[in-house]
């Protein structure tokens, strides 16, 4: 006889409880995953990763942005047709993204239980009516937007979970926090011909984007429409007919809508964990260890609930890496250095490896080669003018220490750059390589010719 029910019992059925469960089951273990929702996906499918970036595209169709100086195109957008269609859209990608999971969970036998749990002891959840025990238990409940306690919250007043339930689209949108989610959205709407102003309270947006590629963003998000405020402190927010964002400086703002982008916390509370000695800080997070092991032996976790860096791409990674230690399995034993991030505003920015910044930082003698989209064949055909890929190289070894994209496909073509960076490859490898045409990723080897030239002025 068993001593568990199980081997492993996922707490969450977003990308992280997904992943964490097949790759137990992959090895033969007895897996279930307990989820609170009607659906598994977590926040990445219902109202966080595929819904925003859904809308996004979604925006700049209904909006004829890509077409509106290719084709010298004015497109009026019918504010009342265009919020049925945003959500209409969001709502066909979800369901195709749930039945996926949903065949995926089925193909490795995971057990899917319906339910909020709690855990009574190291092995023992309580999952609705249920109680059911495990060898090991994955904390994957995921992070919920963190609302201020001085915000008036409501219909007038949404987080990034509940911007997705708007009825009307707005005229005018107030967006509190310049961080990737407040950026994206800012955009979003812009593209749809609202009038936005973004509040952020340091002197820049994105800090962690190599600063050039943060400096091209502002300046495109600007060209948009949008109002972007700088050491911007917001004092009090009221409601009447308008919501009234009044700023220390003495600005007041109004808006028919205001969006607070404030970072986000972890989905821990009920969960009884604090109870049984596993860290959480006061944000929600549970502490972990490079193995994702917590203070409790049987209990690991994975994730946007351990908190930075919470993308979907490394939350999946992070519980393949937990339950290989947890298990002993030699399969996968950490998770790449090498993480790319993409930032889906219009235009997209993504980035893997160095930023000139961290490359002085570590004084690194560098060179650094720019190809721009309005030179590439592909980028005067879609129409993009202020694309570029820049690349840094280590000037002595001649290896590819980073690559930035910001433009159309930015968050695809990173990923070539990740490739290089992750096997050694040079500005002499990136050369020889004979690409596509016309394709923006040709770019990579103009970037890199252009680095050259600057090897050879030098």
């Amino acid at each position: 006889m068993a001593k568990y029910d199980f081997d492993l019992v996922v707490l969450g059925g977003g990308p992280a409880g997904e992943k964490g469960a097949a790759q137990a089951a992959y090895f033969g273990k007895r897996v279930a995953i307990v989820e609170r929702a009607p659906a598994p996906g977590g926040a990445a499918v219902h109202t966080g990763t595929l819904p925003s970036k859904t809308l996004r595209e979604t925006a700049l169709f209904l909006s004829g942005y890509r077409q509106r100086e290719l084709y010298g195109l004015t497109v009026t957008l019918k504010a009342d047709l265009a919020v049925p269609k945003l959500l209409s859209r969001k709502d066909t990608v979800r369901e195709l993204e749930v039945e996926r999971i949903e065949a995926n969970l089925a193909r490795h036998k995971v057990e899917l239980i319906h339910g909020e749990a709690r855990v009574t002891d190291p092995h023992t959840i309580v999952a609705g009516d249920r109680t059911i025990t495990s060898e090991i238990i994955l904390v994957a409940t995921g992070s919920s937007p963190f609302q201020p306690p001085n915000i008036p919250f409501g219909k007038q007043v949404a987080d990034s979970d509940t911007i997705l339930e708007l009825d009307v689209l707005p005229k005018r949108m107030v967006v509190i926090g310049g961080g990737v989610i407040g950026s994206e959205y800012a955009t979003m709407f812009a593209a749809m011909h609202v009038k936005v102003t973004l509040l952020e309270g340091r002197d820049r947006l994105l800090p962690f984007l190599d600063a050039e590629m943060g400096d091209r963003l502002q300046g495109a998000m600007k060209s948009l429409g949008v109002d972007i405020k700088l050491g911007a402190s917001v004092e009090k927010v009221t409601l009447d007919d308008d919501v009234n964002v009044f700023l220390k400086s003495g600005e007041m703002i109004e808006c028919d809508k205001l969006l607070v982008a404030s970072g986000r916390s972890g989905n821990t509370k009920g969960l009884g964990l604090e109870a049984l000695g596993v860290g959480v800080d006061k944000r929600g997070y549970v502490q972990v260890d490079e193995n994702f092991r917590t203070k409790v032996d049987s209990i690991i976790a994975a994730g946007d609930v351990i908190g930075f860096p919470a993308l979907a791409s490394t939350s999946m990674d992070q519980a393949r890496v937990a339950v290989c230690h947890a298990f002993g399995f030699t399969y996968k034993k950490q998770v790449s250095h090498l993480l790319p991030y993409g930032v889906y505003t219009i235009p997209e920015v993504s980035c893997v490896g160095f930023s000139e910044e961290q490359a002085r930082e570590k004084k690194i003698d560098y060179v650094v080669g720019r190809a721009l989209y309005v030179d590439n064949a592909r980028g005067k055909i879609v129409g993009d003018k202020e694309g570029v890929i820049k690349l840094l190289f280590e000037r002595d070894s001649r290896k590819l220490l980073g690559a930035h994209c910001i433009g159309d496909k930015a968050s695809e073509l990173v990923h070539i750059g990740q490739a290089m960076i992750a096997l050694g490859g040079t500005v002499d490898t990136i050369i020889d390589m004979v690409f596509n045409y016309p394709t923006l990723a040709e770019m990579f080897k103009y970037a890199a010719y252009d680095a050259l030239g600057h090897w050879k002025r030098d």
